[in-house]
């Protein structure tokens, strides 16, 4: 059957497909006291013609390419028009606020901006400019945000409300606003229905329901995909789906032509390392014992707990036999490979005068490296989720001053939202399961206001899960090249045979 628009409908669509107008009538707002770049401006007249429309939308830019500034040249613009007039809400990790603040002090000074957040927090007079709030407070304060008149809502970070189910998410919802903005480096980390999850709180209903996404959506794309990755078809329900959310979010990478070409390039290396006779024999005990326990026969919750616990103990080792065995005290010199080649690396990079962010996920292994550090007469900081807000701040100012060469990061904490633009190393001393948030950690430093080439090291020890890790983690990109997404397959699902491969220590002579 035919179906043809009406005239409304159709002046509708034309708009979406053509954000610039066609004439390019949008320009910066007068307040701003910074020049837009091209790609930058672009991204203003979409928000613009978007939220003009009734519409909310996704910003999907990559980290470091300036949503910030682009999201305060909205409002600024709104301001402009009477009826679009209003304070606009933003939502974001803690780690952030300090960064919200200074930036629209920086880019529109004389626009009020507080922090509803701590003890003696309160919304009275706040009818104009930025009310910024932390996700946590958020939660807390959902019916007294909610009964706020807001003239535009922002989730920064969004991937914070990935899970329509979560208590953030569904506080989140509470609070109304003509219009509704999603910034997010990465739209889909880990499944589509986090795409489904963003772009629902942004354009209610876009979507249809969640169960009706996946029956249409989910389950072709991934069918399609295991075929696409056999040889035998193409990924013709990705493309469609691509499609149907392209008016809806704007997606623009570094490596687009014309977006950053003033960026320094960016070298990634893995780095290989061999096991001490420690972390081998640790490791072989490891595997020996819990697949032990998981051939018994156990299913379910258990299984997918002692996988789990399998996986994650393997990875400490590979790190630190003092991780894995908990001894906070103990020495660590000459016990890991991963540990000496970073000394190597940090003596290196600090002799050149360079500075170096170092990510691990666990915050146990941080305090082993920060003592690590301060025993060799390293200067380093570290930074991690239980940091408070403005201790963060201050280590974020130091290390940007030059008072310390090495800043050693939690990736949970510190993997989005900051500017650490002294670095021009990143280490990542043991990899995370996606590779959408380890490329956000790395563009803390490579990112606009880095003036010079960032070199990536990956330590991976030799013959190891991480080994093979590492190989799941590149096959993940294909789906984001198609769909905004990455597919990861649960580990916790694998088969036995399937498992004992996965962690199989294998010889590297």
């Amino acid at each position: 059957m035919r179906v043809a628009p009406s005239a409304w409908l159709a002046a509708l669509r034309r708009a979406l497909a053509d954000p610039d107008g066609g004439d390019g009538a949008v320009h910066q707002p007068a307040r701003l006291t910074a020049t837009l770049r091209d790609y930058q401006l672009r991204g203003l007249r979409w928000m613009d013609r978007m939220t003009s429309l009734g519409l909310g939308g996704c910003l999907a830019d990559d980290m470091g390419l300036g949503k910030t500034i682009q999201l305060i040249s909205l409002h600024l613009l709104r301001q402009e028009r009477p009826e679009d007039r209003g304070p606009t809400l933003v939502v974001c990790p803690a780690s952030l606020l300090g960064n919200w603040e200074r930036e629209v002090g920086r880019f529109a000074p004389g626009t009020p901006v507080r922090r509803h957040h701590g003890p003696g927090r309160t919304l009275d007079g706040a009818d104009e400019g930025f009310v910024l709030t932390t996700y946590g407070t958020m939660r807390l304060d959902a019916a007294r945000l909610g009964a706020h008149t807001w003239g535009l809502v922002v989730a920064d970070e969004a991937q914070h409300v990935k899970n329509p189910h979560s208590s953030t998410a569904k506080a989140l919802r509470q609070i109304g606003a003509r219009v509704r903005i999603a910034l997010t480096g990465t739209p889909v980390e880990n499944n589509l229905s986090e795409l489904w999850a963003v772009l629902d709180w942004t354009t209610p209903g876009l979507l249809g329901t969640h169960r009706r996404f996946r029956t249409r959506w989910i389950a072709p794309v991934e069918a399609e995909r295991v075929l696409a990755a056999n040889g035998d078809g193409e990924q013709h329900t990705a493309r469609l789906l691509s499609e149907l959310v392209r008016p809806f979010l704007l997606r623009r990478r570094k490596t687009d032509p014309g977006i950053a070409p003033e960026l320094p390039p960016k070298t990634e290396t893995d780095r290989p390392v061999a096991l001490t006779a420690e972390q081998d024999t640790l490791y072989r005990k490891q595997v020996e014992t819990v697949m032990g326990e998981i051939r018994a026969g156990v299913g379910g919750i258990a299984r997918s707990g002692l996988v789990l616990k399998l996986l994650t103990g393997l990875k400490q080792i590979c790190n630190h036999p003092a991780q894995f065995l908990k001894e906070d005290q103990a020495p660590l010199t000459g016990r890991s490979g991963k540990l000496e080649l970073l000394d190597e690396l940090l003596a290196t990079i600090t002799a050149e005068g360079g500075a170096a962010l170092v990510f691990t996920q666990y915050v146990t292994m941080a305090r082993l490296l920060e003592r690590h550090l301060r025993d060799r007469g390293t200067p380093a900081a570290l930074l991690h989720g239980g940091t408070p807000v403005a201790r963060r701040e201050e280590l974020v100012r130091r290390f940007q001053d030059g008072e310390f060469p090495v800043f050693l990061l939690s990736l949970k904490a510190a993997g989005t939202g900051l500017n650490l633009t002294r670095a021009d190393h990143i280490v990542h001393y043991d990899r995370w399961w996606n590779p959408a948030v380890e490329a956000q950690a790395t563009d803390r430093a490579h990112r606009i206001g880095q003036t010079r080439p960032v070199q990536v090291h990956r330590l991976i020890a030799e013959g190891t899960v991480e080994d093979r890790i590492a190989a799941l983690l590149e096959a993940k990109k294909e789906l984001a090249d198609s769909v905004l997404g990455s597919g990861e397959q649960a580990l916790t699902e694998l088969s036995n045979d399937e498992l004992a491969n996965l962690v199989e220590l294998r010889s590297m002579a």
